[in-house]
């Protein structure tokens, strides 16, 4: 039965029902007429679930030809015998895999389907349930969903052929996030190994994981205790404490069917760009004495050198500094040296912002040649049911799946005033508190700390003492992280741990009942800045915008290592910029695979100028801390990753090597330093070059006082004959003006130069404002950030 033939057979078995439902509503026995209609809707879906079409991949293995478009015409001809007819074929055709490997995507049946399977040149046939959205939301959200066949995601292959490589804990590379299940050949490109180590061969390298390397010899030298026999973790490019393997899978993880987290957030899971490779590069390592990670600077040094010989595309790391920075030239900054080399050389390095939020200046790699990534929510949250004995419903949040906890006594720890007893509600301090005062009991507890420990370390004790769970009232904000032996742990902020103890003090025997966690994706929830992802401005060159882009880093779920204490499956879910880093470094990869020829400058202004800076339902996005605002430049750089609108962003702000050269030279580095990084001998111009013209797809300006003028280069890499006109939206008490307003481009004219010249009305010092500078056409609106501060104080004093 051909398309048409199904349409047509689908029309009229529903015409049938609906005409014997309207004869039998005038029959009086109304049981005999449900169960009809019921049977005749069962027998319809039966039919529908056999015969519906639905997107398989057929994976036809390595091409036999080396011209794409005689490869997809095979794919055709496949389609039409089946189908019979070319019309059938090409309406059925979502598209063509035919550079890395032979297959394509089409809507099938599963009968046709299970024919095309049986065919002796195919070699598998996936249904579309390795399509459905992401089980972290993360690339739904994003607008990155493999159901459609018209997005990023499927013009580049799902990134085929770009090589992510990751610095960090190892990877654990049996988990499924690893398959090579309709991948092709190892791109030819690739020059790296699999290297052999404790509980790890090379056979655990495949088609998607082409690559394993550790580097301990730095961290050893430093270590001189460290027992390698007796230490848990793994000699070897084997992940113990899962962060590794989680932040890989986030990337570039292969489809993995039906995941979910237990009962939380379940769908199916994939990373960013699923056909990615990815190579790994094990720098850090756990010191069991400690309880912490390790990385060494000279262990990071060789791993990116031997990434850059290896071939990746880029580079992904998780890793950071403390305040205070490190110059980039010098060579304690271990990521911002490495990644001057790489960037040289072509590779994009993403890393993570930092943890250390919502305090200012914390934002970490900070260099203007790496890709800064801040943290972000996703439009999802985890309520969780407090009911109290007056009836009133509180929702907290927490990643609680046991099972309901009944109406049960509630408590706040506090001195009744008559006893000499000593009584504590603060979270951190609770097991001071007699056994007998939480035993059986909710304990409502109050905190300031901000880190989860607090929460964890408040469930031990009560749950020590006999308790049955602990409700935590702190800064709202926070990342969730499940407690241990799913211990009932509800968070809530301070206004509702308010409202909860005054029904505790209304009442001579609180109760309370906490339902299990839900999941609610979607409206009505909002998008924010995480409170943990650090913040600029940056502390070593405030004039260079940090972070350069947001992308979601709050409980995202993906494979880790079994070792992980609180690993389900060998799945986990996680937060930090740690997890933001790895979204972005996906998206990185489908623009690479889109325009391999780009430079690493060129993938940074397509994503910042055409990033989200509402919400996916125009709402705008807040920054979390004390006390929430609405979000800035200095939360999250351009905006929220968009990779639709990054394909083609119309113009970029591009960077090369001199352009680097030029912002050492103006942030006054000596000449041998620089001579010493860019690897030859570099003499500043005198006088110095202005930092403010560093070619940034942003301006910032620390410190205003009269009027200044700075330049900004665009490439055209829309369509040839485009003309651009200015908008300026300028901070508040600022003037900015931009010539010329027009920018013409033509097959001669690719790049054009333009002038901004700021000045202030502000008469005293001021914090920093924002605005927008915007070039627009018909089809796009290429957005920069503008951030300025008045500072005639201190310029005063610089001149007298």
């Amino acid at each position: 039965m051909n398309g048409a033939s199904l349409k047509v057979f689908k029309l009229i078995a529903i015409l049938k029902v609906e005409t014997l439902f309207f004869f039998l509503l005038g029959m009086r026995n109304y049981r005999l007429l449900l169960v009809l209609v019921l049977s005749l809707v069962i027998a319809l879906n039966v039919v529908r679930a056999s015969d519906e079409s639905k997107v398989h991949i057929v994976y036809l293995g390595e091409k036999q030809h080396d011209d794409p478009e005689f490869v997809t015409e095979s794919h055709h001809q496949m389609l039409s015998s089946l189908l019979g007819s070319k019309v059938d074929a090409h309406e059925s055709m979502v598209y063509s895999y035919r550079h890395g490997f032979s297959g394509f995507a089409a809507k099938l049946t599963d009968s046709q389907a299970k024919k095309l399977a049986d065919s002796p040149e195919v070699v598998h046939v996936m249904t579309d349930s390795f399509y459905e959205l992401a089980t972290t939301r993360t690339w739904d959200y994003l607008g990155l969903s493999v159901a459609n066949p018209n997005n990023l995601l499927n013009d580049t292959n799902m990134g085929d052929q770009v090589i992510i490589g990751f610095i960090d804990t190892g990877v654990w590379p049996e988990s499924e996030s690893f398959n090579d299940n309709g991948v092709g050949p190892i791109p030819r490109k690739w020059k790296g190994g699999c290297e052999p180590g404790e509980k790890f061969k090379s056979t655990n390298c495949n088609r998607k994981l082409i690559g394993a390397k550790y580097f301990i010899n730095g961290f050893l030298a430093e270590n001189e205790g460290f027992n390698t026999t007796e230490s848990r973790d793994y000699i070897s490019a084997r992940d113990f404490i899962g962060h590794g393997t989680h932040t890989v899978s986030i990337a570039g993880g292969s489809f993995v069917p039906n995941m979910s987290y237990k009962g939380l957030a379940g769908g199916n899971l994939r990373g960013g760009a699923p056909r990615a490779r990815i190579a790994i590069y094990k720098a850090c390592w756990y010191v069991d004495q400690q309880g912490v990670v390790a990385c060494s600077s000279s262990d990071i040094l060789k791993a990116m050198d031997e990434a850059m010989h290896d071939g990746v595309d880029v580079l992904s790391l998780s890793l950071g500094a403390q305040i205070p920075l490190y110059p980039e030239t010098d060579l304690r900054d271990r990521i911002a040296t490495g990644a001057f080399h790489a960037v040289a050389k072509g590779i994009i390095v993403v890393c993570a912002g930092g943890n250390s939020g919502p305090a200012a200046q914390t934002v970490l790699n900070t260099a203007p040649w790496i890709l800064t990534v801040a943290a972000t929510t996703l439009d999802r949250s985890f309520p969780t049911p407090i009911t109290l004995g007056n009836r009133k419903v509180i929702l907290g949040q927490a990643l609680y799946t046991g099972q309901e906890l009944g109406f049960t006594s509630l408590v706040y720890p506090e001195n009744p005033g008559n006893t000499n007893e000593t009584f504590s509600g603060v979270c951190e301090s609770l097991n001071l508190n007699p056994n007998r005062t939480m035993a059986g009991k909710v304990v409502l507890c109050f905190t300031t700390n901000t880190l989860f420990t607090a929460v964890s370390r408040a469930a031990s004790y009560v749950k020590a003492a006999g308790g049955l769970g602990v409700i935590i009232a702190r800064n709202p904000g926070y990342n969730l992280t499940p407690c241990r032996d799913d211990f009932p742990c509800v968070a809530i902020d301070y206004e509702l741990g308010t409202d909860i103890l005054l029904y505790i003090r209304s009442t001579g025997s609180p109760v309370v009942k906490i339902q299990p966690s839900r999941t609610l994706v979607g409206q009505p929830v909002g998008t924010k800045v995480a409170t943990f992802s650090s913040r600029g401005p940056n502390s070593i060159s405030p004039a260079i915008l940090k972070p350069d882009i947001g992308a979601p880093g709050v409980s995202i779920l993906a494979a880790t290592s079994p070792d992980s204490n609180s690993s389900v499956g060998g799945f986990d879910i996680l937060s930090g910029t740690s997890m933001a880093a790895p979204v972005v470094a996906g998206v990185v990869a489908l623009l690479k695979a889109l325009h391999p020829n780009w430079s690493p400058a060129a993938f940074r202004s397509a994503i910042v100028t055409t990033a989200w800076r509402t919400d996916p339902f125009g709402e705008q996005i807040f920054a979390e801390g004390s006390s929430r605002k609405v979000a800035d430049p200095f939360d999250y750089g351009g905006g929220i990753v968009n990779a639709e609108k990054a394909a083609e962003p119309g113009l970029i702000y591009d960077m090369g090597t001199q352009d680097y050269i030029l912002y050492l030279c103006s942030a006054g580095y000596n000449d041998s330093s620089i001579s010493q990084l860019v690897g030859k001998v570099t003499v500043c111009l005198n006088p110095k070059p202005s930092v403010l013209d560093v070619n940034l797809p942003s301006i910032t300006i620390p410190n205003l006082k009269d009027e200044v003028t700075l330049t900004r280069t665009v490439t055209n890499v829309g369509p040839v004959d485009s003309v651009y006109k200015v908008v300026v939206e300028p901070p508040l008490g600022i003037r900015a003006v931009v010539t010329p307003e027009t920018l013409v481009f033509n097959s001669k004219t690719e790049s054009v130069s333009f002038t901004v010249r700021v000045s202030t009305t502000h008469k005293i010092n001021t914090g920093f404002y924002f605005g927008n500078l915007i070039w627009t056409d018909s089809m796009h609106n290429v957005t920069i950030p503008v951030s300025v501060r008045t500072q005639i104080l201190q310029n005063y004093y610089d001149e007298n």
